[in-house]
């Protein structure tokens, strides 16, 4: 944690150096849980990201120059095997995930352009593994076996690049289709491709963020009209090396991925805001029997 809280200081440090005052234009949040979609408790189980969005304004577009809408994101997520203990808790390896970051948000040639740098902390040292013993003891689930903690990923910190274009078509004032390609250097290695259309204009004018595990997209920056919307989506990705999957364990990274996704945003006015989201994601490792079904939410409430 205390590395963590160094991180987060100096990419604040980082961002605000610059003459052109910001202020804070939203607030950026996403909660995944298989406990609200196939409610099996493994493989990607869990994760929870966090943003804030400065900049020196918003008139419902982004800005050309780089850095107009500055991110600063924390992230944590907990990968864990088929079981916590027993039959099925060594086909892969137990992950702790704790990251901060800092992206970039801008607009060039009609395109919607991110790109930044997260510090992603892996191993015992986030505790993830204790806070996760810890809630299912609370609340009378499985525990983490000796065996799943020993051979969990090993302690390390990845600084890893993610940039991101999307191209959005107003189809009509209802509707935007919204083709995308990202590519992510450093815990692990990915190429991707993909699309998501937005379905009600209740949607049009936000700044649009990509939660990392499952596509979906969530408002960083939201207007005030109040309503409900929809968003489908799907992408295919090129796997390279996975800090997630160490040679040392012995389980091999499948090296395609595809997820599919949808959602619902309700807005019920300024500053309240809510989202459910399904996304199915394949395979991840080879020997994997199956994909998984993960479900988002998303609860706004700035006064």
């Amino acid at each position: 944690m205390r590395l963590i809280a160094i991180i987060c200081l100096g990419l604040m440090a980082a961002g605000s150096a610059t003459a052109e005052p910001r202020e804070t234009l939203g607030f950026g949040r996403m909660f995944n849980n298989d406990f609200f979609g196939d409610t099996q408790d493994r493989w990607r189980t869990g994760s929870y990201t966090f943003s804030i969005l400065r900049g020196a304004g918003w008139e419902g577009d982004l800005a050309t120059t780089p850095g107009a809408v500055l991110e600063y994101r924390l992230r944590t997520e907990i990968i864990a095997p088929a079981a916590l203990n027993g039959a099925g808790s060594n086909d892969r390896a137990y992950v702790g995930a704790l990251s901060a970051g800092l992206h970039r948000h801008f607009a060039a040639h009609g395109a919607e352009i991110s790109t930044g740098v997260d510090l992603v902390a892996v191993g015992p040292q986030t505790g993830l593994g204790n806070l996760q013993e810890w809630f299912h003891n609370l609340i009378g689930l499985p525990s983490l076996s000796n065996r799943v903690t020993d051979a969990q990923v090993s302690n390390a910190v990845y600084p890893t690049a993610l940039g991101a274009l999307v191209y959005p078509v107003r189809i009509s004032e209802d509707i935007t289709f919204r083709p995308f390609i990202e590519a992510q250097y450093g815990v692990e290695d990915i190429l991707r491709v993909g699309a998501d259309v937005t379905i009600g204009s209740m949607l049009n004018n936000s700044l649009w963020l990509r939660d990392v595990t499952t596509g979906q997209l969530y408002s960083g920056i939201e207007n005030e009209q109040s309503g409900a919307a929809f968003v489908v989506g799907a992408d295919y990705a090129m796997v390279g090396d996975s800090a997630y999957f160490p040679a040392s364990f012995g389980t091999v990274a499948q090296e395609e991925r595809f997820r599919a996704r949808a959602g619902v945003h309700w807005r019920i006015g300024a500053g309240i805001s809510y989202f459910y989201g399904i996304t199915y994601l394949s395979e991840e490792y080879v020997g994997q029997p199956e994909g998984q079904i993960l479900g988002s939410l998303r609860l706004n409430f700035n006064f």
